[in-house]
């Protein structure tokens, strides 16, 4: 009853701010706020917004498989941050661009623009629905099922309360909410790992000190260079995964495009990225920390902190209250991780695929469909109900994105045009070569790659692309004037 409480007066506030922000709201509030929000509250939200719940639930269970080495990642996420505040900030300002999108079809062509806005909108219902269903599975351990709820109204309800404080507001509400809800995310954070430093006996400084002293506290991978953690392909994976999953994702661009102006988005995005180092820091540390309690001996993974949630509550109802923060910070992490991918979803549909951005009431039409295809695709993993099967999802996600790059980067920095009718095409094989090379590698020479897959995926796009321009330019030449 205490959680349902704490959930209850959560989504009151989520509501009260969104009555308060959704006023007078139009297409210009929905897509891009008009313009006018404050930098260090994007900065703010932006955090929470780049958490999701499964980050929330399986960074402090990284520990015992990789220690602390996503630390490197997480400092390759600074630098790829500041790529993309002096790079592609500039660009998307001067060309005033409400879909990134927009820019591929300037600069390349027609069916450039519609490959990237699809491989966005694929990839991005796909790896939201995998994340969200994940949270659903523990909110209906934790909560719904002591309830008498059924999975598939549990789900229902979820995404119908996320509609229900999006569909007015847009991107204008998501800015208010992701602030609240990274409040929370952080607060519950502090708060659990409080009360496991408390479960033990420690202090503050002692519990850094067992941290510090842990062999769970490796972060750095020097020695080992086929190894998939080693220091540089981690470092190099994460700028350019910040690069890609958030300088060419409009999901998480649109809310950094909502800035007065280019100085403070860039401000904006810069204060956010240094701040994921602190922040995953502490989720790595909450993780060694659990792996020194008694009771989550033999534990690992995903299942660390949910089992001491758990655990705790049962064992010491006294620690009740660190069940009903877990239940919030992952309510918080899941909800501003789904809420902005469906706004972004139903603004790239819109503007990229209908050319309709004027069109009130295709967007609310879009926003509703893309609420129930979220809800379909959840149900589909609960009835498929497959680990092995996320997984590959997780990979298809994460190889949509380097078509993006390759895309983005060719236009960038080039000046040839490619051949357009061919863009789809080189998209789709892409990916594909790389999933070929992947098996060839592990198969044949003992290499497992890692994140760097990614790059690899944006360097076959681009020579495809480089490729498709020079047979253009020697048709052009043939041509008689």
């Amino acid at each position: 009853m205490m959680i349902l409480t704490v959930l209850l007066c959560y989504f009151a506030l989520l509501f009260a701010i969104s009555r308060w922000t959704a006023r007078r709201a139009d297409n210009e509030a929905f897509y891009r706020a008009g313009r006018r929000s404050p930098w260090p509250m994007v900065a703010f939200g932006m955090v929470g917004a780049s958490i999701s719940g499964v980050t929330f639930v399986s960074v402090p269970g990284m520990v015992t498989a990789t220690q602390m080495t996503y630390l490197q990642v997480c400092l390759g996420f600074v630098v790829g941050y500041v790529v993309v505040a002096v790079v592609l900030l500039p660009l998307y300002y001067r060309l005033g661009l409400t879909s990134i999108y927009t820019y591929l079809g300037q600069r390349l062509g027609r069916r450039s623009y519609l490959s990237g806005a699809w491989f966005f909108l694929v990839s991005k219902m796909t790896g939201a629905a995998v994340k969200f269903y994940v949270v659903c599975i523990i909110m209906q351990r934790f909560v719904f099922d002591a309830l008498g709820i059924p999975f598939w109204m549990s789900v229902a309800g979820l995404v119908l309360l996320i509609w229900l404080y999006t569909y007015r507001g847009g991107i204008k509400t998501l800015v208010a909410t992701d602030s609240l809800q990274t409040a929370c995310l952080l607060g519950s954070l502090l708060f659990i790992i409080y009360k496991v430093v408390e479960s033990q006996g420690m202090t503050l400084g002692g519990a850094v000190q067992a941290v510090a002293d842990s062999p769970l506290s490796r972060v750095f991978v020097m020695d080992d260079w086929a190894s998939p953690r080693n220091f540089w392909k981690q470092f190099l994976s994460g700028v350019f995964i910040v690069i890609v999953m958030t300088g060419l994702d409009q999901d998480m661009m649109q809310k950094n495009l909502t800035c007065k102006t280019l100085r403070e988005a860039q401000k904006d995005m810069c204060s956010y990225g240094v701040a994921f180092v602190p922040v995953n820091l502490l989720f790595l540390s909450l993780g060694v920390l659990l792996t020194m309690v008694p009771e989550m001996a033999g534990v690992a993974g995903d299942d660390l902190l949910p089992a001491f949630v758990q655990s705790a509550a049962t064992v010491h109802r006294s620690m009740f209250s660190v069940q009903c923060l877990f239940v919030l910070g992952i309510m918080a992490a899941s909800f501003s991780t789904a809420d902005s991918a469906l706004t972004s979803m139903t603004t790239s549909f819109c503007i990229d695929i209908c050319r309709r951005p004027g069109d009130e009431r295709l967007r609310r039409l879009t926003h509703v469909v893309m609420c129930l295809l979220f809800v379909v695709f959840i149900l589909v993993f609960r009835y498929i109900n497959s680990t092995s099967l996320i997984d590959a999802i997780y990979i298809m996600v994460s190889y949509t994105y380097g078509p993006l790059l390759g895309l983005f980067a060719f236009g960038l920095f080039t000046r040839r045009q490619p051949r357009d009718s061919w863009v789809p095409y080189i998209c789709v094989a892409s990916p594909l070569a790389c999933y070929a090379l992947e098996m060839v590698g592990n198969s044949l020479l003992n290499y497992k790659f890692g994140y760097e897959l990614l790059m690899l995926n944006g360097l076959l796009t681009f020579m495809g692309l480089w490729i498709s321009a020079r047979y253009t330019q020697s048709v052009a030449c043939q041509t008689p004037s």
